[in-house]
């Protein structure tokens, strides 16, 4: 079967046919591009700012000030809480209300546990401690 295959002719490439199809395709692109004008700094991507030279006329100059590039840039670094008025994936669910549903009163001993130590935990502490010098002396 292979050597069928091989003894078979190859009929030239017609020039007419690979410039009708090439034509096709131009226009299938053409059909779905669009073409963009105006351009700005991808917000999401971090700007590496290099200081200039002290001296250097370009580096001093003040110039225009970009409101909407500000706006834009400012809200990309704010936290999805400000950004959203809503989760907008699963994981962002957990913590997204992040005050205390309660207010915190350290005098109730109910929600207050504070680390307690008695005698035997105080004992443990100073025999931990000494034994630990005694290592690092030797």
């Amino acid at each position: 079967m292979a050597a069928a295959g091989k003894g078979a002719v190859k009929e030239p490439q017609n020039v007419v046919h690979q410039n009708a199809i090439l034509c096709e395709t131009i226009r299938k692109e053409q059909r779905h591009q669009k073409i963009y004008t105006s351009y700005s700094v991808n917000p999401y991507k971090k700007i590496h700012v290099i200081t200039g030279k002290p001296n250097s006329k370009h580096d001093t100059e003040e110039g225009e000030e970009d409101s909407h590039f500000l706006s834009v840039i400012n809200r990309a670094s704010l936290e999805p809480v400000k950004k959203y008025s809503f989760p907008q994936t699963e994981s962002q669910e957990y913590g997204w209300i992040s005050k205390s549903l309660i207010e915190r009163d350290t005098t109730d001993k109910r929600l207050s546990f504070h680390k307690c130590n008695t005698a035997i935990t105080k004992y443990n502490d100073k025999a931990w401690g000494e034994k630990e010098q005694r290592e690092n002396m030797n």
